[in-house]
């Protein structure tokens, strides 16, 4: 069916049947007509009859009032963890005798088909990697990996804050291990005094930081032996203390987000009407590859060299956001000049975090304890989450909290504020090309697919929530079209919910404070790993 015409929203009406509103009779902003109530209840209809649901009519805003007058009762948000310092020195590790979130071993001596396999990579990294020098020094992926496999690639971006406040992003290259570049990579200029974050991202599972230069640069994979995954990055807490301090003297302006074409506010990587399962990871950095296999940084200059060359591309938040998501609802994102291609500016995962920290107001999305790049031996871990969350300046988790707690309320507010902002937005998202065409055939296709996936990965099921998607697939298993249920939802503890997650003692291996739950059962999702399953 064409999404756009058929597409509808699924109204459940406390005592009352489930009315379908065809997404062709929706205006302009694609929203019902809802003043939303507050009720500790799940839905309740404003005249409390089932035949007022029937009536339900469409607004071309989202503060219409029509006629009917139906609305989805509202429940308050969960608490967003979201509050507290962030972190003043460097947490984490990097593993040397690697483990992965379950607590299985990690093989660092693979030969190609076990790299494919596993999907597990080494990363060198070259030696003084924070100086101007050493950004222009190719990384290398090892361990049986190579860039040109998909589901094995690395990416490495560099955002370079100077004392004055001015930003500039730079990509340093990965190469295969023993292998030449297609291009020299450019050298780039840096103010001293400046501090630089370097963001690694990475489209397999797990990839492991080796190498002099990974020391040198304050690089973290880890908490003790126990790996993030995808995530890894080098001088973090560095750079968002200079960075945090410069917001407060102003000497570091961050621009303010602005207003969507929905007439919302324009989306951060910390709203939940945009994350998923695995948030704040992976990074903007392309690189073009030859037909030899060869890769060079993705300039004007080796794009115009390079004939015929293929773009690789991370599976990334922050790219989806700036690249996907503000061009389709009519915002512009967080971008500095490019000093690896002087002919245009670019965003970055760091950006990214500055913005959503001087602008995301409201309930606050910041790393869950069920990511399952946080889990330690298959446990929630309050101590790995603060390692993750201090690499992308979040704010840090007593050691105290409840981390199952941190994982029912991170669900409660996905499942009820992501359906409401991608229906409110269908329409554009529909015209939109999709981030990944194996995934969704338009964007809004993709992003409801992306939320039904991040809904059963992270066990969102057990918090007593239903998934508040509809996903229609095709004969190959891509989205064609979503319907959302805007039900408000509340979460329940698991034992309530008639599901069950045991305390334990432990901390998890390396780290310290903070109990660990063991979190529900993960699902696969269509073929596709559990982590980063929509592979953005």
């Amino acid at each position: 069916m064409a999404l756009g015409l058929t597409l509808g929203i699924i109204l459940a009406v406390s005592g009352g049947p489930v009315t379908t509103i065809n997404q062709s009779a929706l205006g302009a902003c694609g929203s019902p007509s809802a003043s939303p109530a507050v009720s500790g209840g799940p839905a309740a209809a404003v005249s409390g009859s089932p035949a007022a649901a029937a009536s339900a009519s469409a607004s071309p805003c989202p503060s219409g009032s029509g006629s009917a007058g139906t609305a989805v009762a509202a429940v308050a948000p969960a608490p967003n963890f979201a509050s507290g310092r962030t972190a003043f020195f460097q947490l984490g590790d990097l593993a040397t005798n690697p483990v992965d979130g379950t607590g299985a071993a990690i093989n660092l001596n693979q030969n190609a088909d076990q790299a494919a396999a596993s999907l597990n990579c080494t990363l060198t990294v070259p030696n003084n990697p924070l100086s101007a020098r050493g950004l222009a020094l190719p990384w290398q992926l090892g361990d049986g990996c190579s860039e040109a496999n998909g589901t094995e690639q690395a990416f490495v971006e560099a955002t370079i804050l100077s004392p004055n406040g001015a930003l500039q992003v730079y990509n340093p290259l990965v190469i295969d291990a023993g292998a030449t570049p297609a291009a020299a990579p450019v050298v780039p200029k840096i103010a001293r005094g400046s501090q630089v974050i370097i963001d690694v991202g990475f489209n397999g599972t797990n990839l492991l930081l080796e190498g002099r230069g990974a020391r040198q640069g304050n690089c973290v994979d880890a908490m003790g032996q126990s790996v993030i995954g995808q995530v890894s990055a080098c001088n973090a807490v560095g750079f968002y203390r200079l960075a945090n301090a410069e917001i407060a003297t102003g000497r570091l302006q961050v621009p303010v987000r602005g207003t969507s074409a929905d007439g919302q506010a324009c989306m951060t990587v910390r709203d939940f009407a945009m994350v998923d399962q695995d948030q704040s990871d992976n990074v903007v950095t392309s690189y073009l590859m030859n037909a030899n296999g060869q890769i060079a940084q993705n300039t004007a200059a080796n794009a115009a060299a390079l004939t015929g060359a293929t773009t690789l591309v991370n599976g990334s938040d922050d790219k989806l956001l700036a690249a996907f998501l503000d061009p389709a609802t009519g915002c512009t994102p967080f971008t500095a000049p490019d000093i690896t291609d002087p002919t245009g500016n670019s965003a970055s995962q760091a950006l990214n975090e500055l913005s959503a920290l001087v602008n995301q107001k409201g309930v606050i999305a910041v790393v869950p304890t069920n990511d399952e790049m946080t889990l330690v031996g298959g446990n929630y871990s309050i101590a790995k989450t603060n390692v993750y969350r201090s690499l992308v300046d979040q704010p840090l988790l007593p050691a105290n909290t409840n981390a199952a707690q941190v994982a029912m309320a991170y669900c409660q507010n996905m499942t009820n504020i992501a359906p409401a902002r991608s229906q409110l937005d269908m329409t554009r998202e529909a015209g939109f090309g999709s981030p990944v065409a194996a995934i969704g055939s338009n964007l809004a296709s993709f992003l409801g697919n992306r939320l039904s996936m991040s809904f059963a990965n992270l066990g969102c099921n057990t918090f007593g929530l239903t998934d508040p998607t509809k996903v229609t697939l095709d004969g190959n298993q891509v989205a064609t079209a979503v319907t959302y249920n805007l039900v408000q939802q509340k979460a329940v503890p698991p034992t309530a919910a008639g599901a069950s997650a045991s305390p334990t003692a432990s901390a998890g291996a390396g780290g310290t404070g903070g109990t660990q739950h063991g979190p529900p059962s993960k699902h696969h999702r269509r073929g596709h790993k559990y982590q980063n399953p929509s592979h953005m």
